[in-house]
């Protein structure tokens, strides 16, 4: 894909200038992947946060043990065992598909967690209360629960996902042609690294300093006291 492109090694900058247009397509893959990623993991590590805290023993020591694997073993190897192992048994996934679910699950063992302490955190009496209100477990959840617990979680849920962003260029290991990818790419084939890997290095820069900046707005908008979610 790069073939078709002119690099102009004259000066730093110009070399430069020549390279930015395909780091941006590594960027948007880059982009694309974490979104992506970090929405599997908002949504599974919910779903293992209520699961844990099932009434069901064998449900709740199971989903322990799923996310006690996920959260210890490490992401590489997960990477590898979905693109390497899987297809052995019938099941080959596109790399771009098998980066996002690997860092999805890695990432929905910490987001889980994050969950969990958030429930855990609502006063117990407001629980109580809410029994002797005769309200169902998902009206408990949606107007009491929920409301409360997003403006706590949101600072942890934003380093999560500042963490993930960071971690995409694993999946150049599995022929994903992120950002970091591509410019070891360039790097092979004009034999000068340092520009394309510095540029990657100041784009992540600018990019964890917009989400954390984007993530400390987030938590001066939201009200501490919880959302009304109707």
């Amino acid at each position: 894909m790069m073939y078709g492109y002119a690099w102009d090694l004259t000066t730093p900058l110009t070399y430069a200038a020549s390279i930015l247009p395909i780091l941006l397509i590594g960027l948007t893959v880059t982009l694309q992947a974490a979104a992506a990623g970090f929405a599997l993991a908002l949504v599974l590590g919910l779903a293992f946060a209520l699961l844990r805290r099932s009434r069901i023993k064998a449900v709740a020591l199971t989903t322990a043990f799923v996310v006690e694997f996920l959260r210890d073993t490490p992401l590489l190897v997960q990477l590898f065992f979905l693109y390497y192992v899987l297809p052995d048994y019938g099941i080959t996934l596109p790399a771009f598909l098998t980066g996002v679910i690997a860092l999805g699950l890695q990432y929905s063992a910490y987001t889980s967690e994050v969950y969990r302490g958030g429930i855990e955190a609502i006063p117990r009496g407001q629980w109580e209360a809410a029994t002797a209100l005769n309200m169902t477990r998902w009206q408990t959840y949606r107007d009491i629960v929920i409301p409360q617990m997003v403006p706590r979680i949101v600072p942890t849920m934003g380093n999560y996902l500042v963490a993930m962003l960071k971690e995409t260029p694993v999946l150049s290991v599995v022929t994903v042609l992120e950002m970091l990818g591509l410019a070891n790419m360039i790097g092979e084939r004009t034999f000068e690294y340092l520009v394309p890997l510095s540029m990657v290095g100041i784009i992540f820069l600018l990019l964890t300093l917009i989400c954390s900046a984007g993530i400390h707005r987030l938590e001066k908008v939201l009200p501490k006291a919880g959302i009304p979610l109707r």
